[in-house]
């Protein structure tokens, strides 16, 4: 469905009782981030968030889609899965067989539908450009600081408007802006992304870049700014798409050049001087539970604000995991499901990407198996495919119709994998581009990725053969602690209850090559028969809590680089973090994000007026005794 404004979705959210109204006075510097990531983290009072009194004229609102009920209310459905099924049932209408001309004219409401979801420009001002700022003046919105080291206030959902100067189409994304000046922000744009090349084409000619960025409206809009969509694709025909209703577009009052959602909520105009001095971005918390370092970006000049009437500003934080983001990540993953297994790669049945994998870093498919080496195909296929080609940890399974299992049950998919994969022949090491967020590799965009094909194994593709796991009786974690001190603590869960053959191991790392060496150790101690994998985090880390581990450790893993066998066919890999003392690692290790205590006792005293129940503690006190020292990066010697 769509929303014909912010305020539509706010009160279908309120009608669903996925909103709480806060009156109180709630600052945007930190306060605001620290409500909404106790709310977003605790499961059966997780909401959206209405703002109302933000210290400016405007209501912020956040985690509007930071459930799965709530995105499929942004999208106006019951399931994900129902957007999925739209696609395939229009892929498989448009390209069967035509046989006759009866069967071609049927074709025509469809191509009917195509253009009731194409964007349409119309005359005149839209509702976003109600109001006009006599001075543009980005202090005067609700603009968030969200984490302690972040490097100044960000707008957090932006959606950004820019064209390909060659052939004019339109580009939209999301990318974080730092605020500087009244009239100044920074703009994020990573050199992977359709925007920076946009911008480097208007270098090349010396030309000003104009770029407009619109906040709120429907939903579905932010949505599409985030979706990964082939290049000189509109975002908008799949905004149409999702809506059943075509956007309507206006054109900018400074920059007319570009066109924007009339029914947005805010618009900010401005532009990018191509030989203008980048300035110095950043840190800025975020999804991966990290700081994102400080670098050079272009900066960005508001040649005008303007806004509805009734205009509410939306945000929105990223941390550690589970964010609102996740379920941005979660209808992308099902909404891309059906044009990937259509086009690209047939044989794909299922996609999951876990919350604790951050987006990228995780990615679990089930496929319909056939022949021998099919698990490759798809593994090269996916590594090619988009911005599949940042993934980093890739696991492959049968789908349920092929004996396989269902892949968001973790244990059962676990087993499964496991009893199926031979470490030292079933999992593949490779390298290529990686996310510019992903701390871990040596070199900025560029790592390790691994693949574990967790299919049932044909003739052909076995070498030894696959025995049941049984965790043997002479295992003791105990044992192995008391002869290696600086083994802090062991995860077996998985191994003696599950009967999966991992472990986790938490190690104080004190020397190089100390975790490989350790490696070597523990698989000549006694009952590590039938282990195959064995993943090594941070002595900080809770070891019991397998989600933070897998957090913790696939954003520390480059597989490539961090890898290593022992006791034939048991394989190690270090998730810890690495120095330049002892990793010979040249790169800035990040902090992982935890609120302040000034901000944490300020929301703990304020809590009682907000109107939201019970007190919920900050999720960051569980995580201060992992941080290493202060500040968004951790020093060498810490």
């Amino acid at each position: 469905m769509a929303y014909r404004s912010l305020r539509a979705f706010i009160d279908a959210l309120e009608q669903a009782g996925e909103l709480v109204r806060i009156k109180t006075f709630v600052d945007p510097v930190l306060e605001i981030a620290e409500i909404t990531d106790r709310v977003s983290k605790t499961a059966d009072r997780n909401k959206a968030l209405l703002f109302e009194n933000t210290g400016t004229a405007f209501p912020l609102l956040i985690n509007s889609m930071g459930s799965e009920r709530r995105m499929c209310i942004a999208l106006g459905v019951n399931n994900l899965d129902d957007v999925t099924r739209d696609i395939e049932d229009l892929f498989k209408k448009l390209t069967a067989p035509k046989n006759g001309m009866m069967e071609k004219l049927a074709m025509l409401p469809q191509l009917s539908k195509f253009a009731s979801w194409m964007p349409k420009v119309v005359n005149g001002r839209g509702a976003c450009q109600e109001v006009v700022m006599e001075k543009p003046d980005l202090g005067k919105l609700p603009i968030l600081k969200c984490w302690p080291e972040d490097g100044g206030r960000f707008i957090t959902l932006p959606a950004i408007h820019t064209k390909d100067l060659n052939n004019g189409i339109r580009n939209i994304g999301m990318y974080r802006m730092q605020v500087f000046e009244p009239t100044m922000t920074g703009m994020h744009w990573h050199k992977h992304k359709v925007s920076a090349r946009h911008f480097n084409e208007y270098k090349k000619l010396g030309k000003r870049m104009p770029v407009a960025v619109a906040l709120g409206g429907d939903p579905v809009y932010t949505y599409s700014a985030t979706a990964p969509l082939p290049e000189n694709v509109d975002e908008y025909m799949l905004a149409g798409f999702l809506r059943k209703k075509k956007v309507e577009l206006v054109r900018c009052i400074t920059q007319p050049e570009l066109e924007v959602p009339a029914d947005a909520d805010f618009i900010i105009e401005g532009y990018v001087e191509p030989d203008e001095d980048l300035i110095w971005e950043g840190p800025f918390g975020d999804h991966t539970g990290y700081y994102s370092l400080p670098d050079f970006y272009p900066r960005f000049h508001v040649t005008a604000i303007t806004h509805r009437k009734d205009a509410v500003y939306p945000a929105t934080i990223v941390g550690i995991p589970p964010q609102e983001d996740a379920w941005l990540g979660k209808a992308t993953e099902r909404i891309f499901l059906a044009p990937i297994k259509m086009t690209m790669v047939p044989e794909i049945t299922d996609m999951n990407m876990p919350v604790e994998g951050v987006f990228h870093n995780l990615v679990i498919t089930a496929i319909n198996k056939e022949y021998a080496g099919q698990g490759q195909k798809v593994m090269n296929a996916m590594w090619g495919a988009g911005q599949m080609m940042f993934n980093k940890i890739l696991v492959l399974t049968d789908g349920v119709a092929s004996g396989g299992v269902k892949i968001d049950d973790y244990k059962a998919l676990a087993q499964y994998v496991f009893n199926n994969v031979n470490p030292v022949t079933d999992i593949y090491f490779s390298q290529g581009p990686m996310d510019v967020l992903d701390h871990s590799c040596s070199k900025l965009g560029f790592g390790g990725k691994m693949c574990i094909d967790g299919t049932r194994k044909m003739e052909e593709e076995i070498t030894t053969p696959l025995l049941p796991f049984k965790l043997l009786p002479d295992f003791s974690k105990q044992n192995i602690m008391a002869i290696y001190p600086e083994v802090i603590g062991i995860n077996e869960k998985l191994a003696r209850e599950w009967d999966i053959p991992v472990l986790f191991v938490s190690i104080k790392k004190e020397r190089s090559h100390h975790v490989s060496e350790l490696h070597q150790q523990l698989c000549k101690q006694a009952g590590m028969a039938g282990i195959k994998m064995i993943l090594y985090v941070e002595h900080t880390v809770k070891i019991d809590d397998i989600a933070d581990v897998l957090w913790r450790f696939c954003n520390n893993l480059d597989p490539k680089r961090d890898n290593f066998y022992a006791g034939g066919n048991i394989l190690g890999l270090d998730g810890t973090r690495k120095t330049k003392k002892l990793d010979n690692f040249d790169r800035p290790w990040p902090n992982i994000i935890v609120a302040d205590d000034n901000t944490i006792a300020a929301i703990d005293s304020k809590w009682s007026t907000l109107g939201i129940g019970e007190i919920i503690f900050s999720p960051s006190l569980r995580y201060k005794t992992q941080l290493y020292g202060g500040g968004a990066t951790v020093l060498d010697s810490e």
